[in-house]
């Protein structure tokens, strides 16, 4: 089943030509199903690929899934076009009285800054208080992940000397969890950031369950006990160029940057890296979407209510 985009977006171009099933509003509008409905906001600077690489993931269940992207209103992206936010994203004065069956919030480049001194911290906070009450279950993507810990939990994440960047092995830690169905004992997922947390601080909260963690890149994934947050240090969503991307990038900004760990081959960046992480990454987001939201959400959206 596919997954039901805006018409015209530009992922679909790119989605269709990976033999991706994608559905316009106008066919969906002839199904007689109920979509998921899941909120995505996005605070990557470039919009377009975090769209494609997440709408990729989403897309290969038997779920239809109706996607709306949203965007801060109290911070302004200068690196997407602002026909594009027009079109296919909205802001959450509009869409604060919906209720939605999942959330996905986004990572953003912001490592080293104090979450207090982020230009959207009070509206993303806002947000994220909010879906307690209008989200069934919310999936917070690294700097996210830090940032939904420290804000619901008070949990400090602490700052790296050096960048962590390369692909890692992790051991899943909750093997019967559904969310790990169909995964080997280790897998491998990219990181790419400059803060941690400490596993004795989710130890520390009854209410978390460390459910991955990796030797190297230290805590990976955690959820809480009633399965309604997600928090995911690791980007299992990323494309094969995506870190070869941001080390070219890092290098024409003379940052000098290490070459990201175990990703290209012979540690040598003009050969091409080898996926490892892509199928892990897939399951991850469809046994997300399939047991913890549409197995466990309301049928009909209205009538749920969620704790305070």
């Amino acid at each position: 089943m596919p997954i039901k985009i805006k018409d015209s977006l530009p992922a679909q171009a790119v989605l269709e030509n990976e033999n991706i099933f994608v559905m316009t509003e106008f066919r969906a509008l002839h199904q007689d199903i109920r979509p998921l409905k899941v909120l995505m906001l996005n605070l990557m600077p470039n919009k377009e690929v975090t769209e494609t690489q997440l709408l990729r993931k989403l897309s290969n269940s038997p779920l239809q899934v109706d996607v709306e992207f949203l965007q801060t209103s109290s911070y302004t992206p200068t690196h997407v076009d602002a026909s594009h936010l027009d079109v296919f994203y909205t802001t959450f004065d509009k869409i604060k009285d919906k209720k939605y069956d999942g959330m996905i919030i986004t990572g953003a480049p912001l490592d080293y800054v104090k979450f207090e001194d982020v230009a959207y911290w009070e509206e993303v906070t806002k947000i994220m208080d909010w879906a307690e009450r209008h989200v069934h279950c919310t999936l917070y993507l690294c700097w996210a992940c830090f940032a939904g810990l420290y804000h619901h939990y008070g949990l400090e994440r602490f700052d790296r000397e050096e960048k962590l960047s390369g692909v890692y092995a992790h051991k899943v830690l909750k093997p019967t969890s559904p969310l790990f169905r169909g995964f080997d004992d280790i897998f491998y997922a990219p990181h790419s950031r400059a803060m941690g947390i400490a596993p004795e601080k989710i130890a520390s909260v009854p209410e978390l369950e460390l459910m991955a963690y990796s030797d190297e890149a230290g805590v990976a994934i955690v959820k809480t006990t009633d399965s309604r947050k997600f928090f995911i240090a690791c980007h299992a969503e990323y494309d094969r160029d995506t870190l070869s991307q941001e080390y070219y990038r890092d290098l024409s900004k003379g940052m000098n940057p290490k070459i990201p760990v175990n990703y290209f081959p012979d540690d040598d960046p003009t050969k091409e890296p080898v996926v490892n992480w892509r199928s892990a990454g897939q399951l991850l987001y469809t046994n997300w979407l399939n047991y913890y939201v549409y197995q466990a959400t309301f049928y009909d959206l209205e009538q749920a209510d969620w704790k305070e």
